[in-house]
């Protein structure tokens, strides 16, 4: 079964932040990349995006770091509580279009897919080859920015990590995407701070 008519999963909306942040610590001169080659990117895609087997093609890495890059400026652009620039709605609009579109449910397992049937023009061989591999990640993404705009969406407050995430506590307050981790971190240079200040 190819990558285009195997049923795909429905994943939560927030489900396409795992695939923008393959790249991290993205305040960094030198940020973290997880995804180093095509081989990276398929296997990716078949443990979080339901892609069957596949061999990649000519320029489908690039294609799926484009994609991936176009979806951190909209979700960041969101999380700053700024609206989305008009050309990267556009690409999004474009690469949604070349991905298979949902059809109907079928049976997968104990749960149920996507029965998908192609998307509408091509735009480049590889796009297409990239959105069909990332249907899911792509729908994901459209169904977070029309729930309610984005509005829940956050970038971590630690300048050097912009770990982005979708803030589901109670009062839309949460700062950090790990407390342990980076909200642990400024908690413990705040009180740094405060000690080298009292002490001059």
């Amino acid at each position: 079964m190819s990558v285009r008519d195997a049923p795909r999963p429905a994943l939560p909306p927030e489900a396409c932040l795992d695939f923008v942040n393959t790249r991290h610590w993205r305040g960094k001169p030198q940020p973290t990349e997880t995804l180093h080659g095509a081989a990276d990117l398929l296997a990716w895609a078949a443990q979080h995006a339901g892609a069957p087997p596949t061999a990649p093609g000519p320029g489908l890495f690039e294609a799926g770091i484009a994609l991936r890059e176009l979806l951190h400026r909209i979700v960041s652009a969101r999380a700053a509580g700024e609206r989305v620039a008009e050309a990267d709605l556009a690409a999004l609009d474009a690469a949604l279009e070349a991905a298979p579109m949902r059809r109907s449910l079928v049976a997968a397992g104990d749960g149920y897919a996507w029965r998908t049937q192609p998307g509408g023009p091509e735009r480049g061989e590889h796009a297409s080859g990239a959105a069909t591999l990332l249907a899911p990640v792509l729908w994901a993404a459209a169904d977070l920015l029309a729930q309610d705009g984005g509005k829940r969406l956050r970038a971590c407050a630690n300048p050097e990590c912009r770990w982005l995430f979708v803030d589901a506590s109670r009062n839309g307050s949460r700062r950090w995407c790990d407390m342990a981790a980076c909200g642990n971190r400024a908690k413990a240079h705040r009180h740094y701070l405060r000690t080298k200040a009292a002490k001059a």
